[in-house]
C-alpha cells in the first residue's frame, strides 16, 4: 500500500469511529426523550429515580392509577409522580392529576415530571397544592447524576 492509501483509511477509521461516539452519545441527550411515547417515558423515569437513589420505585397500571404514574421512596419520603411527555407546556391538569394521585396512594409528596416546562397557572396551583414541579432542566439534571 501507498502513503495515501494508509491516509485515507487512518482518516476513515478515524470518522468512523467519530460517528459511533457522537451517535453513542446523542442516544443519552434529552431531546430523544421528546420521541417518547407516555408509557416509554414513565420507565425510563422510573430508571432515572432508581439512578437517583430512589428505592420500591413502581410503574403504576395504565390505566385507573389515579392521576399517578410512579410510586417511589427516597430517605423515607414517599412519592407519588406524575409523568407527562407533551411537545408543549404542561397546564394544571398534570397538577391537579398529582395531588389527587397523592392522596388516593397515601403519598407524603406529589410531583409532576415531564421533558417540557410548566404553564404559569401550572405553577400557581402547584404552590397552592404543595406540589413539586420536576420539568425539563430537572430532568436533564437527573440524567447528569
Amino acid at each position: 500500500m501507498d502513503t495515501i492509501a494508509i491516509i485515507i483509511m487512518i482518516s476513515l477509521a478515524a470518522l468512523l469511529v467519530s460517528i459511533l461516539l457522537f451517535l453513542r452519545a446523542r442516544r443519552n441527550r434529552p431531546e430523544d426523550i421528546d420521541l417518547m411515547e407516555g408509557h416509554e417515558f414513565e420507565y425510563y423515569c422510573a430508571e432515572l429515580l432508581v439512578k437517583c437513589g430512589f428505592q420500591d420505585v413502581q410503574v403504576t397500571k395504565g390505566s385507573g392509577d389515579y392521576g399517578v404514574d410512579i410510586l417511589a421512596e427516597k430517605e423515607g419520603v414517599t412519592y407519588a409522580i406524575q409523568c407527562k411527555c407533551y411537545t408543549a407546556p404542561v397546564g394544571v391538569k398534570a397538577v391537579q392529576e398529582a395531588y389527587a394521585g397523592r392522596d388516593y396512594y397515601d403519598r407524603m409528596v406529589g410531583a409532576v415530571l415531564t421533558n417540557q416546562y410548566f404553564t404559569r397557572p401550572a405553577v400557581e396551583a402547584a404552590k397552592k397544592l404543595k406540589i413539586l414541579l420536576w420539568d425539563r432542566g430537572y430532568l436533564e439534571g437527573m440524567q447528569e447524576s
